[in-house]
Parts: C-alpha cells; structure tokens; sequence
C-alpha cells in the first residue's frame, strides 16, 4: 500500500477528480480522503511521474517532502473539522490536530507557520469565518443559529471575528449577496 499526499484536495468533487485520475492511470485506490490517497502496490519513477503530470492538470499537486505533507495534513484535518462537522462538540485546536496527526502541537504549530506565513489559530478562524460566509450567503438560517452551529461563544463573538477578517458585519455581508466565496484551497 502507498499513500500519496495531494494538495489542494479539498472537497468531494475533489477526491472524486483524485478517483479519476487514478483509475485513468490503472491505479486502484484503496482509500481516497482529503488530501491523501492510498492505491495498491508502489509506483515506479515513471508512473510517480505520469501521477504528477496528471495531478497538476487537474490543479493538484503531489507532495513528495514530509513537512509539506504534514503541512497539508494539518489544512485538511482543520477543513474537515469546520466544514464538514457542522454541530460537532467545540473542541481544543491544539488537542485535536495533535492526536490527528500525533505529533506535538508547538512542533505542528512552529512548521506551519515557517511553511505558510500564518498561524495555524489564524488558518483555522479564516476556515470558520468562510463557512460562515458560505451559511450566510444561502440564507437558511439566523445569525444565532450559524453561531452555536459554529460553536461560536455568542453571536457578538462571531460577528466581531467576521468584521475583522472581512472589514464588514455578518449582516453588510448577507445584504451584498454577493458570491465573495473563495475557494477553500485558496485559503
């Protein structure tokens, strides 16, 4: 079994495209998830090779160095954790990324901010703040409702994070209706 760490993989229409380039490669994937992926066997130079060329078409990219993997492993997990476990239990950042990926957080916390520029707190509250985003722009629920969704201490706390990440309130934002959504690898 080899696992291959992708960037940028960061949706299901991701992992699907991931799937596809795979079997169009004659890999079988055993397990496909949010920037990994585990195919059967080992691949040679050359097949290492076609998987690159064919990741980056598609606008991945196959990560070979352990810091930038461990890097994209952390985005991931923060990924999964804000947009994909809506109404989960709040839990401690450093807690969690450090039993995910079972290394220390001030070793996890000092790597990503030397590989990316920011903190790893700053990552995770753009991550919220754009899934905030995302619930405010299809409207179906209240403010009060994305807070507690989000695990947002109150719904003042989540309205003074959101204006200092985009320079307006939940409420200017939803009134815009404009599509300000950014891609997630984007982040």
């Amino acid at each position: 079994m080899t696992t291959l760490y992708i960037k940028n993989m960061v949706c299901d229409r991701c992992k699907a495209a991931v799937a596809k380039v795979l079997a169009d490669l004659g890999l079988t994937p055993h397990a496909i998830e949010l920037g990994t992926a585990e195919v059967e066997g080992t691949l040679d130079d050359a097949k290492l090779g076609l998987l690159r060329a064919a990741l980056v078409r598609q606008g991945f990219e196959l990560l070979e160095d352990r810091q930038r993997q461990t890097v994209e492993r952390i985005k991931s997990e923060i990924i999964k954790l804000v947009h994909y476990n809506d109404g989960a239990p709040a839990v401690n950042l450093s807690t969690f990324l450090s039993r995910k990926l079972n290394v220390d957080y001030s070793s996890l916390s000092k790597l990503f901010s030397e590989n990316t520029g920011i903190t790893i707190e700053r990552y995770f509250i753009l991550q919220r703040v754009e899934r905030v985003k995302e619930l405010l722009f299809y409207g179906e629920m209240s403010l009060g409702e994305i807070a507690s969704r989000m695990n947002y201490s109150s719904t003042a706390y989540l309205s003074s994070q959101f204006k200092s990440v985009t320079g307006m309130t939940p409420t200017q934002f939803k009134a815009m209706r404009k599509k300000e959504l950014k891609q997630l690898d984007k982040i």
